[in-house]
């Protein structure tokens, strides 16, 4: 045995050190843990504009330690929401197994808007684009190609109105979105009626013609501000 190690055996040294570190390792996954379900709490109840020094509140940790763990708000926010971004685009696949094409188009349209009412933090991230969030972003291009498959599907049994396109999905859901933050919870079943709506106005033949929806580049303009403010430098303060 090297006369080190064995110097460290007769005075403790090396087996201190190790029970030391294991302690904070795990010390800094508890914490980990509960800064993760903290923000899952605060972002479904107050939506993603809730500050991050709330999240700290709320797991009961300081502000300096959740910013060890996520030194910005976007990092947090793709560890809290991964997994419902995975459920949104294993909507469409489901959707898209549904031997009728207008009730698997109609029935994803309804579980979208419902994982919306059911986190506010979640009916944001739809409506917002994350550049630096691949992995989100990746989830939200695979749910987008089912859904035009799903279009495609729809139209050709002749239950879909020509005229609709991707993009009001989109503004459906940004309506959706501005029901469950208006209503909250007075009303909070109300969006079930937008959605019900919107769902007959889908339908063919078409009562009349609809104005050009918006170009794709101007959604994802109006989708990228709207995640700016939730993105950008924190510190500490409500933005």
């Amino acid at each position: 045995m090297n006369p080190r190690d064995q110097h460290a055996n007769r005075t403790g040294t090396g087996s201190t050190a190790d029970s030391a570190a294991q302690p904070k390792r795990s010390d800094a996954e508890r914490n980990r843990g509960r800064i993760i379900a903290a923000a899952r709490a605060v972002f479904g109840r107050d939506g993603l504009n809730a500050s991050m020094a709330s999240v700290a509140r709320e797991a009961e940790v300081g502000i300096a330690t959740l910013f060890r763990h996520f030194p910005t708000k976007e990092e947090l926010v793709v560890a809290v929401f991964s997994d419902r971004m995975e459920a949104y685009a294993q909507a469409t696949a489901e959707a898209l197994a549904d031997p009728d094409p207008w009730h698997g188009f109609t029935g994803y349209i309804q579980e979208v808007c419902a994982m919306q009412a059911a986190d506010r933090g979640f009916a944001d991230i739809l409506t917002m684009s994350f550049p630096g969030a691949q992995a989100l972003e990746a989830l939200r291009a695979q749910a987008y190609q089912g859904f035009l498959e799903l279009i495609g599907r729809a139209k050709d049994s002749g239950q879909l109105r020509e005229d609709f396109t991707s993009r009001d999905l989109v503004l459906l859901l940004m309506a959706n979105a501005g029901i469950l933050s208006a209503t909250g919870d007075a009303a909070p079943d109300a969006w079930r009626r937008l959605v019900a709506w919107m769902i007959q106005s889908f339908q063919a033949p078409a009562r009349g013609p609809l104005p050009d929806p918006p170009e794709d580049a101007a959604l994802y303009e109006a989708m990228r501000r709207a995640s700016h403010g939730v993105t950008s430098p924190e510190t500490g303060k409500r933005r």
